[in-house]
């Protein structure tokens, strides 16, 4: 689900995750537009990260997963609206399950599995795909990337 305007910041898991060294990720659309994510979603209240996490990537991939390492922390805040996302993304193993081809998110279009170059060329939200090729060669730096936002096309 897209996040809700709110005074509060909403808080977003997203997990990093390979299959057969292709990175997983979701094509969604909101608002006319299709755009990709990492997999993951909002965190309920009272649930923990990990739970959430685990949670989103079942609902959206199919995939049974392991979370590893945290790998980067980013706000998405628009400046033209009420929206304020904390993103906070994980390293992930999948350790189970398969491609869903009915995601249970109505907004999730398909799973990708997408090259490491193909990641340049997506629109990817928030757009860190510099950084996630950063964390897949191994020489990232686990940290704060500051508001990252990518306006609607």
């Amino acid at each position: 689900m897209g996040a809700q305007a709110s005074e509060w910041p909403r808080v977003r898991v997203a997990a990093l995750l390979l299959q057969d060294d292709k990175v997983v990720v979701v094509r969604h659309r909101s608002s006319g537009n299709s755009y990709h994510l990492l997999p993951g979603g909002g965190v309920d209240y009272r649930e923990t990260l990990e739970s959430a996490l685990l949670r989103e990537v079942l609902e959206e991939t199919g995939f049974v997963a392991r979370i590893g390492e945290l790998l980067y922390i980013n706000d998405t805040i628009d400046p033209n609206g009420p929206r304020h996302v904390i993103n906070i993304t994980f390293s992930a193993e999948i350790v189970g399950g398969a491609i869903t081809n009915a995601p249970i998110d109505e907004n999730v279009e398909a799973v990708e599995l997408v090259t490491r170059e193909a990641l340049l060329g997506l629109d990817l939200r928030p757009p860190m795909a510099a950084e996630i090729l950063e964390a897949l060669s191994g020489s990232n730096t686990p940290g704060y990337l500051g508001p990252l936002f990518t306006a609607g096309r």
